[in-house]
C-alpha cells in the first residue's frame, strides 16, 4: 500500500488498522461500536465513531484523502463510490467480504449482506480503479466461508511501486 494515511472502516475490534500502523501508516479506525473502537485505538491509530448507514448519514471524508482504504466483512453498497472518491489518485483499495454461497456455511445468509458473483470487479470498473487482484471462492479459515476479495489501486498508481508486477 502506497505511503500515507489508510481509512479502516468497519474496524471492528482493529487487527487490520494494528498491522497498518505498525507498518508505518497512520490509520482511522471507523466503527459505529464504541466498544470496537477502544479495542481498536493504539499508537498510530485514531478511531472514529460514525454510522455511515443512519438515515441522513453524510460520507464524512474529503475526495482524494486515504493512500489506501481497507474494508472487511462489512457490505453497504451505497458506499462503493464514497470509497472510490476517497481514495488518492495513486491509492489503494482492499476489500474482502461474503459473497453468494455464503448461506451454507451460516451467517450472513441474507442475499443483501453477500455479493453478487463479480460484483466487486463491476464496482473497481465502474469506479475507475484498476485490479490488481481478485478472488472469488471458498475460504476455510477462521472459518469456512464464501467470499470475494479485492485488491484495486486509482488510476495514478504505478504497480512497480508498490511491489506488483502488471
Amino acid at each position: 500500500m502506497p505511503s500515507g494515511e489508510v481509512l479502516d472502516l468497519a474496524c471492528g475490534g482493529g487487527r487490520h488498522a494494528r498491522l497498518l500502523a505498525a507498518l508505518g501508516h497512520p490509520v482511522l479506525a471507523v466503527d459505529r461500536d464504541p466498544q470496537a473502537l477502544a479495542r481498536a485505538a493504539g499508537p498510530g491509530i485514531a478511531t472514529l465513531q460514525y454510522d455511515l448507514e443512519q438515515e441522513g448519514a453524510a460520507w464524512p471524508f474529503a475526495p482524494g484523502r486515504f493512500a489506501g482504504v481497507v474494508v472487511t466483512n462489512y457490505l453497504h453498497r451505497p458506499l462503493f463510490a464514497d470509497l472510490a472518491r476517497a481514495l488518492a489518485p495513486t491509492g489503494m483499495l482492499v476489500y474482502e467480504t461474503f459473497a453468494l454461497g455464503n448461506e451454507r456455511y451460516g451467517k450472513p445468509s441474507n442475499p443483501a449482506f453477500l455479493l453478487a458473483p463479480g460484483e466487486l470487479l463491476d464496482m473497481a470498473a465502474r469506479h475507475g480503479l484498476r485490479v490488481l487482484a481478485y478472488e472469488d471462492g471458498t475460504v476455510a479459515t477462521p472459518r469456512p466461508a464464501r467470499v470475494q476479495r479485492l485488491c484495486a489501486a486509482g488510476p495514478a498508481c504505478d504497480p512497480g511501486t508498490v511491489g506488483l508486477e502488471m
